[in-house]
């Protein structure tokens, strides 16, 4: 297997990094909703996450039914940030499909001005 590249966000705007190492996870234009709970409490959904790897899919009962995801870790500490949902066997649950789940006791929100550096870790 090849090396692989850390990814930066373009600088501006909020973004979303590993509290474990500060390595670029989203940004805050890819949230779609903070109305979700993790196993550490509050959640966020969003559209695109970078620099993660998955876990094997499995079927998790959730609040809003079961689901098949995989969870995510932070490829440059391994921390597990949250999951990525697989599918969903409801159809009210059907646009999260594709979609991540980042905990927020997981993740730091730094305000980007410029930096295409780390968040910090």
């Amino acid at each position: 297997m090849g090396r692989v590249f850390t990814e930066y966000l373009p600088p501006g705007g909020v973004i979303y990094c590993c509290s474990g190492c500060g390595v670029h996870l989203t940004k805050e234009a890819s949230l779609v909703s903070k109305a979700f709970r993790g196993r550490t409490g509050k959640a966020f959904l969003f559209e695109v996450v970078i620099n993660y790897t998955e876990g094997p899919e499995e079927e998790k009962p959730l609040i809003t039914g079961l689901h098949v995801i995989v969870n995510i870790y932070c490829f440059n500490c391994g921390q597990n940030v949250g999951w990525k949902y697989i599918e969903a066997y409801d159809p009210q649950c059907k646009y999260k499909e594709g979609k991540f789940i980042l905990e927020k006791a997981l993740i730091v929100k730094v305000n980007d001005d410029a930096s295409h550096e780390q968040c910090g870790g």
